[in-house]
């Protein structure tokens, strides 16, 4: 686990049919960070991953399950990159190993802006009880529950 505390940490996703591996990435920004930026995919940007629930209700989602915090804002996302690509005061951003490919890309566009590249914090997936990685989609399916069980 990284040691390393930062100012302010950039997270975001789709936060659909939030789980545990949604709660392991979170708990990691707010286990390196002081201020949390967290970003939500938009209607119309996480609209192209099918039938997900409304924008309101995932970051409403979010912002009850850290009530007990008060260092965090919750954001939406209209693309891939949020305000990662033009905040100098963001200075690390945590991923899951899906989704490390766009933090490599938020840092290619940070230098070519000449602004300091982001320290990349992977966060491993959390696997269900058969040794896949939770996911929405497999909870849409009716596969397993948020904590990666299996429905019967």
């Amino acid at each position: 686990m990284n040691s390393k505390r930062y100012n302010k940490v950039a997270v975001g996703g789709t936060f659909d049919k939030f789980h545990d591996g949604h709660k392991k990435l979170l708990s990691t920004a707010f286990e390196i960070g002081n201020q949390i930026e967290i970003g939500v995919t938009s209607d119309a940007f996480g609209g192209l991953k099918g039938d997900i629930d409304s924008c309101k209700v995932r970051m409403s989602n979010l912002k009850s399950f850290f009530s007990d915090k008060s260092n965090f804002v919750v954001v939406p996302l209209e693309d891939p990159y949020g305000t990662t690509i033009y905040d100098e005061n963001i200075e690390a951003i945590v991923v899951s190993e899906e989704t490390e490919p766009t933090a490599v890309e938020i840092n290619e566009i940070r230098v070519s802006k000449g602004m300091p590249p982001l320290d990349i914090v992977v966060v491993s997936f959390v696997l269900a009880y058969d040794g896949t990685p939770i996911s929405s989609t497999r909870i849409r399916r009716g596969e397993i529950n948020q904590n990666g069980k299996f429905i019967q």
